[in-house]
């Protein structure tokens, strides 16, 4: 090889490093991308505040932070919430984005997460705002709390949902200290 030919060789070598670096930099494998969400398909719905996800060939349980929805046992509400969940995911293809807060998994090992749809709606917030879940908040995941907090007082306001005539009587936390899981 003549010096012509390494030089020329080595130019290109630089240009296509180069130009493979910056789309790298713009575009990083999914592995590399941000762990703050991610898109995932939904396999179940447990009831208004907690569904079942495939992530990693693993099915995995995710509670929604900022939200308590009434428990199944809390006749109509907790049914009523966790169809009104279901239609939200349907909406969405049954694919979601997983958004995380502060800490990642509660002490029962869930992940913690907020959903959004395919069109970005956030499906905690949706569930406030329309009445079917009230405010849990528990520090530190608290990114989102104003705008939980105004969700609620507008379906508060509008008496939707649990908070209409017919609404919920008892809170959801009040409920499962008199209906313990065995």
């Amino acid at each position: 090889m003549n010096r012509k030919t390494m030089k020329l060789g080595a130019l290109l070598f630089f240009i296509i490093s180069t130009i493979v670096y910056f789309i790298y930099d713009k575009y990083p494998p999914a592995a590399q991308r941000s762990k703050d969400t991610s898109v995932v398909s939904v396999v179940e719905v447990h009831d208004g505040d907690t569904i079942s996800v495939v992530i990693n060939r693993k099915k995995e349980k995710v509670r929604l932070i900022g939200i308590d929805a009434p428990e199944l046992g809390q006749r109509p509400w907790g049914e009523k919430a966790k169809k009104y969940l279901e239609s939200l995911l349907s909406l969405s293809g049954w694919k979601v984005t997983l958004e995380f807060d502060v800490e990642q998994r509660d002490k029962y090992g869930r992940i913690l997460a907020y959903l959004r749809t395919s069109n970005g709606d956030m499906i905690n917030l949706l569930m406030l705002k329309n009445g079917y879940a009230m405010l849990y908040t528990f520090p530190p995941n608290v990114k989102y709390v104003n705008e939980l907090q105004d969700a609620q007082r507008e379906a508060r306001d509008k008496r939707r949902g649990i908070w209409s005539e017919k609404g919920l009587k008892e809170r959801p936390g009040d409920y499962r200290k008199e209906h313990p899981r065995m």
